[in-house]
């Protein structure tokens, strides 16, 4: 039941957000449901210490999503997860109850999901992560759940399943036919900047997922059509995760 409360507040957390999809999503979807007393706002915070400041001073907020870089920053602040939060050890989406409790959950796993499983094909076993962050960790949920072996590509491997960008040979290249771009490299304006991997090695088998969205073709993506790759952006993702969010703050 989506209520009509005066003025229900709902919002993202992040920094360096004016960029934000979710603000203007969720404007809009106000508008066309004529929800007039709902509003969405961008939470700029430079440091996640400012997080319980904003929970006490805005009275009226019902829910909040998170972004870059507070997925796994935030958790401390929060009173209880979902089970996926848990295990993914990263939250997006925040459910502020009626008697004010902090509830963490993960909706990446739910955009993600259902915008990639279109593209898979029966080859597509085994899965590059590139970047270690928040997201990250949903997409390696989500793989882990549809028995795709992954491995996270790191700048600085620090765990047994990491492995340093030098070390993707033309072998592990053409055996890992899902490539996702988890990093922000490319991202809007730096557009001309893209996670260094060996591009040659790639062919019509491979699926290269963006989890960026702005521009619309990163180079990371362009890199791969060239070379035969099937190519994504986030934007659905995207679209879907923040449908999950609403379903999860309304008890849809």
């Amino acid at each position: 039941m989506i209520e009509n409360e005066k003025n229900s507040l709902f919002g993202l957390l992040g920094r360096n957000i004016s960029y934000s999809f979710s603000r203007g999503y969720f404007t809009d979807k106000f508008q066309k449901l004529h929800l007039e007393n709902h509003s969405y706002i961008n939470f700029d915070m430079q440091v996640c210490t400012e997080f319980p400041a904003i929970i006490s001073s805005e009275k009226n907020l019902k829910g909040l999503n998170v972004t870059i870089p507070y997925k796994q920053e935030i958790i401390p602040f929060l009173d209880e997860l979902d089970e996926t939060a848990k295990q993914i050890g990263a939250v997006n989406t925040i459910k502020i109850t009626k008697n004010n409790t902090l509830k963490g959950y993960n909706s990446d796993v739910v955009g993600f999901e259902k915008s990639i499983k279109p593209l898979q094909k029966n080859h597509h076993q085994k899965a590059l992560i590139l970047g270690t962050g928040g997201a990250s960790k949903a997409v390696a949920f989500v793989f882990q759940k549809n028995n795709i072996s992954f491995q996270f590509v790191s700048r600085n491997p620090t765990s047994i399943n990491e492995i340093s960008y030098e070390s993707l040979s033309k072998e592990i290249m053409e055996s890992h036919t899902i490539i996702v771009n988890c990093s922000p490299l490319g991202t809007s304006p730096n557009i001309e900047r893209f996670p260094e991997i060996p591009y040659q090695f790639l062919n019509q088998q491979h699926l290269l997922y963006d989890l960026i969205y702005n521009p619309e073709e990163t180079l990371f993506l362009s890199k791969g059509k060239i070379q035969g790759a099937t190519i994504k952006n986030g934007l659905e993702m995207l679209q879907l995760q923040a449908e999950e969010s609403w379903r999860i703050w309304n008890d849809l």
